[in-house]
């Protein structure tokens, strides 16, 4: 008797947790399809105007073609560079012996808590010092390694067994050969939750890209939502509008890879 009961209330809380987190979307939703002039009606949860027409107003009241490629050149360029080179690092981290890797591993943690904003300065710098300012340049190669990423590619690698490896040693293949040929094709999971970590990052980031461009034709869709801003108010139906589209990418991603991810996730367990 108590069983069922106790299944019932988790299966409640759980979705009382998940309503939660899904208010702020369907809030975006509902204020999405409003008509202007109900934009001030007592806020609801579910849409109940289906004013479409605020789609389209919002899709060419900026050049989101434009901006919907630049973030997926930024996007793409990072995730791939942070899956390859993280992959590389946390392989190393994980496998090979060296001077200080240890304390070199510990020093890769640590910026995870140094604030962005200590080294946005820093970084515009050298960005403006190279000439990458309004490039795909600057939106990419400064956020092409991760050290979170290092850190989920070197706790899986100590899970595989070096049995593997010592044979494909012994067989006369290089580190590289066993990297990409061996290690890499059984890393599908973690490469997954790593790839799904770094879109996101990559798709929903506004401060660095909003500091390195400077003409519309290089700003994200995330720098572009800020022109439904004016001086003398926001445009909500129509910020609400862009904004839902803007999320759709990011939410199809993750259902797309959700499986891999949580198998990514799970499969990097503390291990020494």
């Amino acid at each position: 008797m108590l069983k069922p009961l106790k299944g019932l209330l988790t299966h409640l809380l759980l979705a009382g947790g998940a309503f939660l987190s899904a208010m702020p979307f369907l809030w975006m939703l509902t204020t999405a399809l409003k008509p202007e002039i109900a934009l001030y009606q007592p806020p609801l949860l579910f849409p109940v105007h289906l004013e479409w027409e605020n789609f389209v107003k919002a899709w060419q009241a900026a050049p989101f073609p434009r901006f919907f490629l630049n973030s997926a050149v930024m996007t793409v360029g990072i995730v791939l560079a942070q899956t390859l080179f993280s992959a590389m690092a946390g392989y190393a981290f994980a496998r090979m012996r060296f001077a200080g890797r240890d304390l070199l591993f510990f020093g890769v943690l640590g910026t995870m808590m140094i604030p962005f904003p200590v080294t946005l300065i820093p970084s515009f710098l050298v960005v403006n010092a190279l000439g990458w300012i309004d490039t795909y340049n600057a939106l990419i190669i400064p956020r092409a390694v991760s050290a979170f990423a290092i850190f989920l590619f070197r706790q899986f690698f100590l899970s595989l067994p070096r049995e593997l490896e010592e044979a494909a040693l012994i067989d006369g293949a290089g580190r590289l050969t066993i990297f990409f040929r061996i290690v890499l094709p059984l890393s599908t999971p973690v490469m997954a939750a790593s790839a799904i970590f770094s879109f996101l990052f990559a798709w929903n980031d506004f401060l660095w890209p909003l500091i390195v461009t400077n003409s519309t034709e290089m700003r994200t869709v995330q720098v572009g939502l800020a022109m439904f801003q004016g001086q003398y108010g926001v445009f909500w139906t129509l910020l609400s509008a862009a904004a839902t589209i803007v999320t759709l990418p990011a939410v199809l991603a993750f259902l797309a890879a959700q499986r891999q991810f949580i198998a990514g996730i799970t499969s990097t367990g503390l291990k020494e």
